[in-house]
Order: C-alpha cells, then sequence, then structure tokens
C-alpha cells in the first residue's frame, strides 16, 4: 500500500481569517477552533478529525482544504448582507459553500467552461452558485450552511421573524433555534416522513405530505436558480450535480420545468438515462449532469501545498 505523502481535509468554514487552502500548523487549528460557531454541526467532527489525524501521522503536512474559498471573491453586492457595520466587521456576511463541488465542476468543464454557469448542487445539504468565467460571483448558502434552497433536515432561507416568533412565544433558546432549523427542519420537517428524498418518492403515493415536501424542495431550486440568473446576465450552461442532482431524474424534470424563462429545455429520454448533456439539441441553455468530485479537488489543493 503506498504511503501517503501529505493529508487533505475538507472544512466547511474557516471563519471570517481563514479563507484559503492551507497548510495546518498550531496557527490555523486555533484559528478552525473559533470557526465552529458558524457551522456548529460540522466543524467539531472536522476537528476532530484533524487532531488525531496530526496525533497518528505527526510526520505528515496536513492540509485545510475550504468549502468557503470558492467563494472568497465574490463582489460585496453578494458579499455583504443587509445588517450593521459592527456586525460586518466581525466578519457576519455570505461566505457560501460546496466550493470544492463547484470548483470540481469547473475543473471538468475545463477548455468547455462557459462564460455563465449556473451549478445546483442538490443533496440533503443543497446551494445554488452563480459562476462567471469561472469564479463564483453569488452563491444561495450565507454566513452558515443553513441558508439558500430547502434541504435534507435544514430550512434553508426563512423569515427571521419566525425564529423570533419561536424565541419569544415559545421560549426557544439558541440551541433549540439551531436544532430546529439544522435537525428537524426542511424536507424532513415538511413531510414528517423522512429527509431523504428517495424515501420521500416512495411514500408520495400515500402522503400528500411527502408530495408537498419534493414540490417544495423543486420549487425552491427553481427560484434560487433564476435568481442567480440576475447575478449573470444571461446562463450558458446549467450543471446538476451530487446525490439528487445527479441521480433524481424526476427532480431535475420538475426544476427544469419552471425554468423555460431561462430557455431551459430537458430532452426525457436522455436525462432518464443520466446521458450527459440532458438537454434538448435546440434548448438556449445547455444542461449537464456531472458528478462532484470534492475528493480529487481536496488531492489537487493537498499536492500543491505539501
Amino acid at each position: 500500500m503506498p504511503v501517503p505523502q501529505c493529508i487533505g481535509h475538507r472544512i466547511v468554514h474557516g471563519g471570517p481569517k481563514l479563507r484559503y487552502h492551507c497548510r495546518i500548523d498550531t496557527a490555523v487549528l486555533a484559528e478552525l477552533a473559533t470557526a465552529v460557531v458558524f457551522a456548529p454541526l460540522h466543524m467539531p467532527a472536522t476537528l476532530s478529525v484533524i487532531r488525531n489525524s496530526i496525533k497518528h501521522f505527526p510526520e505528515l503536512p496536513q492540509v485545510a482544504c475550504f468549502d468557503t474559498s470558492f467563494h472568497a471573491h465574490m463582489p460585496d453586492i453578494a458579499r455583504v448582507l443587509p445588517i450593521p457595520l459592527a456586525l460586518q466587521a466581525e466578519g457576519v456576511e455570505r461566505y457560501g459553500f460546496h466550493g470544492l463541488s463547484c470548483e470540481s465542476i469547473v475543473h471538468q468543464l475545463g477548455g468547455l467552461l462557459p462564460r455563465n454557469l449556473l451549478i445546483a448542487h442538490l443533496g440533503n445539504g443543497a446551494s445554488i452558485t452563480a459562476v462567471r468565467e469561472g469564479r463564483s460571483v453569488d452563491t444561495s448558502m450565507g454566513l452558515t450552511p443553513t441558508g439558500g434552497i430547502i434541504m435534507g433536515t435544514r430550512c434553508g432561507d426563512l423569515d427571521p421573524g419566525v425564529l423570533v416568533y419561536l424565541a419569544r412565544e415559545h421560549e426557544l433558546d439558541a440551541g433549540q433555534l439551531e436544532q430546529l432549523v439544522d435537525q428537524h427542519s426542511g424536507l424532513l420537517g415538511v413531510s414528517g416522513v423522512s429527509e431523504d428524498m428517495r424515501s420521500l418518492h416512495q411514500a408520495a403515493g400515500a402522503s400528500p405530505a411527502a408530495r408537498l415536501a419534493i414540490d417544495m424542495f423543486c420549487y425552491s431550486a427553481a427560484k434560487q436558480l433564476a435568481a442567480m440568473s440576475v447575478a449573470l446576465g444571461a446562463v450558458d450552461t446549467l450543471v446538476f450535480t451530487a446525490g439528487i442532482g445527479e441521480n433524481d431524474a424526476m427532480v431535475r424534470t420538475r426544476i427544469a420545468g419552471h425554468l423555460g424563462v431561462l430557455g431551459v429545455r430537458i430532452d426525457e429520454a436522455r436525462n432518464h438515462d443520466g446521458r450527459d448533456p440532458i438537454s434538448e439539441t435546440g434548448s438556449v441553455c445547455q444542461v449537464r449532469v456531472l458528478p462532484s468530485k470534492e475528493e480529487e479537488q481536496i488531492a489537487r489543493h493537498a499536492e500543491a501545498l505539501c
């Protein structure tokens, strides 16, 4: 078995000071610990893995690969949140996520990379990203991976007044609100059945709530795709990726059905068979299905930094 030369770690959030992929040292570890507040679902486990990896492979360089890095150069109009300047100074802004997945799509397109690209990363976590000439210009997730479109157990964008109401009338504290929006909402919350799209399809025949959850997911994704088209001005290519995006033809059909305004036209036979591209020959917007290759991106960055 080959001996590893270095170890790369996927890290959801580096906070305001760690914006780019880097080698891990004591200072980086300390900064990662402060970033736990931005992604409490993901970061504690990630830090545990990193510390154990350093313990068992102390001689190997360790590399932090951030899901936020791809979005680090978003323009202010997309990055800045409409909150007081003092909070902005603390790093409360739109960071965006699934950056390694987006990088992998850009890499796969290579010389065929279009000027205006929409990436629909649809899995248990889901986001929409607008990419112009290979760079992120806007994305649906915000300060944390909870924002944006409806997800498996995460609510996506939600009227902040709902949280105020729950805190005031139901006396929920920060931890309870966090659990609600991250673990008990989204597809699971709407359906009362499951956060897994496969299970929802199976239940949809007998469960109106399961059907509604599927419809809301597709509608939410389509609305965000249409919104992100404003950031681009035009859309040349739409790429579906991740677990649902790559494997669920029915969801792709339903989302595409809302996007006639963008010139999206699906070839149903190709879509059903998963033959890339899945758009009709005359479709103004090309529609493709590509795998999310986050691990390959981590390997590329680790090799470059070791």
